[in-house]
């Protein structure tokens, strides 16, 4: 049964921008009483809005996620407001591209607080609220990343993959228990976020995500579909589909593949702007959802529709093979398969 989301508390880590922020607004507009965790409350206190005038309720919480005691008493904050937490959305993030031989050992720190520890503290402030319930459901927005490693993200696609092996052996914990408290973990394409302009780069060009690119209201779809039919994992977009079968079944062709596409894939021809980025520290204002490659990202997937209308697509094909079978059988004047006869 589709569940129904109009009231539901949900909390979003990474909620002042790029997919976190889509994701709010998403669940606003299905009714849904939204805690906002991010470190600007500027671009929180927007957020909001956005959430009351999609059609629901918001929750300011400006925090750190590399503080586990923070995020403790947002969770606290949450449940004195409305009494439960039925959805938590792990999606904070900082990264630096760089070439592994020029990064420096505080920032393979700093990525991991925030990007593995971030989530790992989410995921036990809401397991403490969940579990007791026997009941909720955390989401760890994930990616192919998590998967199939590629050059100059050394740090976020460790985290990444850290995340993936932390959340599969609490799936195996919950199952063991006979928890009903569901966790999945969506599998993401590049996104169109304000991340390219706020990451840290050491790179000679403008960073860029890889293409294809998808809009981040494509994965808040997405994720608004696997909060109502929970399933382990959910992969979005072909590209997706692609790097993780590829990384299963030729690693070693991707390895040489990502050495010669990898480092221009992601960068535009424009030089690297001199500006500030918010690894350390959040950057003051409002950069919204969007980043600046609009004209490229695609704001639909067809491997995620196809995923999400399987069943009726199933139940079509069916129709169509019964029918088409009917049609046979009448031709040569026999029996329709699958036809049954009434006794006597």
């Amino acid at each position: 049964m589709e569940r129904n989301l109009q009231d539901a508390v949900v909390m979003v880590t990474g909620a002042s921008s790029g997919i976190g922020r889509a994701i709010a607004r998403a669940f606003g507009a299905q009714g849904a009483r939204v805690g906002l965790m991010a470190r600007t409350r500027e671009a929180l206190e927007n957020a909001a809005e956005e959430v009351r005038l999609a059609g629901g309720q918001a929750l300011v919480l400006p925090l750190d996620v590399a503080d586990a005691e923070a995020v403790e008493a947002a969770a606290d904050e949450a449940i004195r407001q409305w009494g439960r937490i039925d959805i938590w959305i792990n999606d904070a993030m900082v990264s630096v591209l760089s070439p592994v031989q020029r990064m420096e050992a505080r920032e393979y720190r700093r990525v991991t607080e925030v990007t593995y520890l971030g989530t790992v503290h989410g995921t036990l402030a809401a397991l403490r609220r969940m579990l007791p319930r026997d009941e909720g459901h955390i989401i760890q927005i994930g990616s192919a990343l998590a998967y199939r490693s590629i050059p100059l993200q050394s740090a976020y696609c460790a985290s990444k993959a850290a995340i993936r092996a932390f959340t599969d052996s609490l799936r195996s914990e919950l199952l063991h228990d006979g928890s009903r408290v569901r966790i999945s973990m969506p599998q993401l394409p590049a996104v169109n976020t304000p991340q390219f302009d706020v990451v840290r780069s050491r790179l000679p060009k403008q960073a860029q995500p890889v293409p294809p690119i998808y809009q981040p209201e494509v994965i808040a779809d997405a994720v608004v579909y696997l909060s109502r039919h929970p399933t382990r994992e959910l992969w979005i977009g072909w590209s997706t589909a692609k790097a993780l079968l590829g990384q299963k079944l030729l690693p070693g062709v991707l390895d040489r593949y990502l050495a010669r596409k990898g480092y221009s894939g992601q960068q535009t021809d424009a030089p690297r702007p001199q500006r500030p980025d918010n690894v350390d520290t959040p950057i003051p204002g409002d950069r919204g959802a969007h980043g600046r490659f609009d004209d490229r990202a695609r704001t639909r997937s067809s491997q995620l529709w196809l995923r999400e209308h399987r069943a009726t697509l199933g139940a079509v094909a069916g129709a169509v093979v019964a029918a088409a079978g009917l049609s046979l059988a009448r031709r040569r004047g026999k029996p329709a398969p699958f036809a049954f006869s009434s006794p006597g």
